[in-house]
């Protein structure tokens, strides 16, 4: 095999056996939280709800890449092409919004009770089935497109200008102007949230900032500081936030330079990365939320004891 197709086999390959089960053990965490106790936190559904959606990033693309890349088997043509690209895009399209919506949730948390923030954040949590139908349904219409427009790689003599290499497929765009629009809209669903969730970051950051002075103030004056459990959620998103902007930065910038290349198809290395830069934070994220998110941990150890008993 080529040294090239083995490397690209093998990191897919990473991707998956650190992404299923991580995304996995998320997911039955806080299924086996719902049955103890009967319902979930808002934040809880939204990590919940996460975690599905990098389990549909790393099973849907990464396995299959795995697969077609050592010939295992090969679902990539047209109409595999176009169920992968269009579950792909729009998992990884969701997985970026949520990310947006825990931590605006979370940047809500903090607001002191009564204000008109605590207000919100008490609507957010009613409407939250609202939200969720909402970013589906924004991210189902943007992924269509690039869907529609996907085929098979066997016949690359018939590709036009306007063709984006997704290794094993392509996404040929009827015109110029299809092919730009499309692009244009994909990056402003990327970098709107991105921006709104790194505003709702600093406004955290600060106020953990603050929280902390005040804490070290009470506790000089004899007193005892508290809100362990507060300061460890808000952490978890600000250092999901930040996993994010570092990861889907890199892809958005590769996607960018893909649109402005102007070559009949774009290098399949530069597919190659973006896919890889934004399955890495569905296969990184749930190993922060396993290590930071003690409700997670709590049942976790929970399971495992059960069957050593048994």
């Amino acid at each position: 095999m080529d040294p090239e197709l083995l490397t690209r086999g093998l990191l897919y390959l990473f991707l998956a056996i650190t992404g299923v089960p991580g995304n996995i053990t998320v997911i039955y965490a806080f299924l086996m939280v719902l049955h103890h106790e009967r319902r979930l936190l808002t934040a809880d559904g939204i990590v919940l709800h996460l975690a599905l959606a990098n389990l549909l990033v790393v099973g849907v693309r990464c396995i299959l890449e795995v697969f077609a890349t050592f010939e295992i088997v090969n679902v990539f043509d047209d109409t595999g092409c176009k169920a992968v690209i269009f579950v792909y895009r729009t998992a990884r399209s969701l997985s970026i919004w949520l990310t947006f919506v825990l931590s605006a949730f979370q940047s809500l948390c903090i607001a002191p009770p009564g204000s008109l923030w605590a207000t919100a954040r008490d609507l957010f949590s009613r409407l939250l089935w609202l939200i969720f139908l909402i970013v589906w349904i924004i991210n189902i219409s943007i992924s269509s497109p690039s869907a529609v427009f996907a085929f098979g790689a066997r016949n690359t003599s018939t590709l036009l200008q306007n063709s984006i290499n997704v290794q094993f497929c392509f996404v040929n765009f009827p015109s110029v102007s299809v092919k730009d629009t499309n692009g244009a809209v994909q990056t402003v669903r990327d970098v709107v949230p991105m921006t709104l969730m790194t505003t709702a970051s600093l406004i955290i950051l600060v106020f953990l900032y603050k929280h902390s002075r005040q804490v070290r103030a009470i506790r000089g004056n004899g007193g005892a500081g508290g809100g362990g459990s507060e300061r460890r959620a808000a952490m978890t998103v600000v250092t999901l936030v930040t996993l994010y902007v570092v990861l889907y930065g890199v892809d958005n910038g590769l996607w960018v330079y893909t649109l402005m290349v102007k070559q009949t198809m774009s290098s399949a290395l530069i597919s190659d990365l973006r896919i890889f830069f934004s399955s890495l934070y569905a296969s990184m994220s749930p190993v922060v939320i396993i290590v930071s998110n003690k409700k997670v941990n709590k049942h976790l150890r929970c399971g495992s004891q059960e069957k050593t008993t048994v």
